[in-house]
């Protein structure tokens, strides 16, 4: 149970998918502020479901018939199936968060692939599996807020005429990056 727990918060604050590994990039700087927490359910949701169906097709499907190679051919139709059916059942469960136009969003997150082809590289089992799989869409959600308040405050702010949008954007994202090294030494395996 430790194990898990430590995995779960390893994959959320210090491997975190965006500032870490460089995946899941396009939806925190293709966002709007009012649906932040829509697209980190969302994004949470679709780690997490996707994330234990790869690991079962992967054990289930591709292992015992030779097909390991062809698992990104196997995942990737499996993510972007899911999306809608996804949506669908986010927007009737939760009805006062707007879960319009994340499709794109979701669809061009590199993260979720990206987290489903490390789980099976990694294949330390379903639990390992599930717990690396919430807690980098809980990491995803925190960053993805994280890096919303700052774009906030940068807006209200008087920034330099050449530093505005987008130079700005990827300041912010690298110290945010930065400070969540400080996180590297919490776990100690």
């Amino acid at each position: 149970m430790t194990e898990i727990l430590l995995t779960l918060i390893s994959a959320a604050l210090i491997n975190n998918l965006v500032l870490h590994w460089p995946l899941g990039v396009d939806p925190l700087l293709g966002t709007e502020r009012r649906q932040v927490h829509a697209l980190g359910i969302a994004t949470t949701s679709l780690m997490l479901i996707v994330g234990m169906a790869s690991y079962a097709l992967y054990h289930g499907l591709l292992v015992p018939f030779g097909l390991t190679p062809l698992r990104l051919f196997v995942f990737l139709p499996l993510s972007v199936l899911l999306i809608a059916p996804l949506l669908k059942l986010l927007a009737r469960l939760l009805k006062k968060l707007s879960f319009e136009g994340l499709w794109p969003l979701l669809l061009g997150n590199a993260g979720v692939l990206g987290l489903a082809l490390i789980n099976v590289q990694n294949d330390k089992g379903f639990f390992h599996t599930t717990a690396v799989s919430l807690g980098a869409g809980l990491g995803f959600w925190l960053v993805l807020s994280l890096f919303s308040d700052l774009r906030q405050r940068t807006l209200d702010n008087d920034v330099p005429l050449p530093f505005r949008g987008l130079p700005i954007d990827l300041i912010g994202a690298g110290l945010i990056a930065v400070a969540f090294l400080g996180f590297s030494g919490l776990i100690k395996t």
